[in-house]
């Protein structure tokens, strides 16, 4: 047991939230270990950005709480989450418009990682080549299509110097092939020893991009495993055929 324990670098236990009487999270448990891709899947209103935001600490638990490392972070600012190693995207890209690509990745490195200028810079340019933006450097972020701000939001999250990755649908609205780019991103970063929580609406993402795959509806853990056995559940099928469509 003390075994997984070591492994385990992030945990949900009990967690909760509600506003006023609605129950958004009744009750959600996990585990993500070290050097993991974690899916979550679930439909429309299922809590899975909201997760995401109180693992965070953009929105406090009700009840429940979050180990990272061990330690209970449930209360913890969400810029010392930031500085002890958990970094996310947004659904919505969210760049510095009037700022170039260059910049706004050097953004996450001086407030995230607490760098300096110089080795903010540095660590942009590195990333840059990891993302796929080294030729857009220059380029105000205003100007970049959807998959380059989708690349640049994951760009500003790595610059953090994350040991937990939180994505939030960074596949939606991007073509087959696109897609398949970020599948080998993620699988990029999780190599580089990032461990990462991706929600995502798109099957294949989950299929060929996590290691283990965690089912959310109506505020609640259902069930967790393999990305295939879990796509192919009655737990999946009854979710979907009776609710929200993807």
């Amino acid at each position: 047991m003390s075994e997984i324990n070591d492994n385990v670098i992030l945990e949900a236990k009990n967690l909760g939230i509600s506003f006023g009487n609605n129950h958004v999270l009744k009750c959600v448990n996990f585990e993500l270990y070290k050097n993991e891709v974690l899916g979550v899947i679930g439909p429309n209103g299922a809590g899975k950005t909201v997760m995401l935001n109180i693992l965070t600490g953009i929105l406090k638990p009700t009840k429940g709480v979050i180990l990272y490392e061990g330690k209970d972070i449930s209360h913890h600012s969400v810029p010392r989450r930031c500085h002890e190693g958990i970094g996310r995207t947004f659904q919505v890209p969210r760049p510095f418009e009037k700022m170039t690509v260059l910049e706004n990745i050097m953004v996450g490195g001086v407030f995230g990682a607490k760098l300096t200028e110089k080795q903010a810079k540095e660590k942009a340019v590195e990333i840059a080549e990891t993302i796929g933006l080294q030729d857009k450097l220059p380029l105000f972020a205003s100007k970049l299509g959807l998959l380059d701000r989708k690349r640049l939001e994951i760009g500003r999250g790595l610059a953090t110097n994350p040991k937990i990755l939180l994505l939030d649908e960074v596949g939606g609205g991007l073509t087959e092939t696109e897609v398949g780019y970020v599948i080998d991103l993620v699988k990029h970063i999780k190599e580089r020893g990032v461990s990462v929580i991706w929600i995502e609406h798109i099957i294949r993402t989950m299929l060929e991009g996590t290691d283990r795959v965690l089912l959310l509806a109506e505020g609640e853990n259902v069930i967790c495993g393999k990305p295939l056995e879990v796509m192919q559940s009655k737990e999946v099928s009854a979710v979907y055929m009776g609710g929200d469509e993807e």
